[in-house]
C-alpha cells in the first residue's frame, strides 16, 4: 500500500480517523468536555489513531497540523452543543 502523499486525501482520512474515535467513545467525548478532561480520557484513542494516521501519510504530511485540525474539526466543534465550561 503507497503512502498518502495528497493533502486533501489525509485531511479525509484525518476526520475519518476522528469520527470513528468519536462514535466509538459516546460517552467519553461527552463526560470529557463537560468536565474539560477530553484530551486526558481519550488519551489512548487519540494517540492510536495518530498512529494509524502516520502510518498511512507520507513523511511530509506526518509532519503536519493535519490530524490535531481533524481534532479540532471533528471531535470538538462538533460536541459544541453540550454544556461546558470551556464555552
Amino acid at each position: 500500500m503507497s503512502l498518502i502523499e495528497n493533502p486533501e486525501h489525509a485531511r479525509r482520512l484525518a476526520r475519518a480517523i476522528i469520527s470513528d474515535v468519536a462514535i466509538y467513545n459516546r460517552e467519553k467525548v461527552e463526560r470529557g468536555i463537560k468536565e474539560d478532561t477530553i484530551f486526558d480520557l481519550l488519551e489512548n484513542e487519540l494517540e492510536e489513531g495518530r498512529q494509524h494516521f502516520l502510518s498511512r501519510v507520507s513523511p511530509g504530511l506526518a509532519g503536519s497540523k493535519i490530524f490535531d485540525l481533524a481534532i479540532v474539526d471533528v471531535l470538538i466543534k462538533r460536541a459544541g452543543k453540550i454544556e461546558s465550561p470551556i464555552w
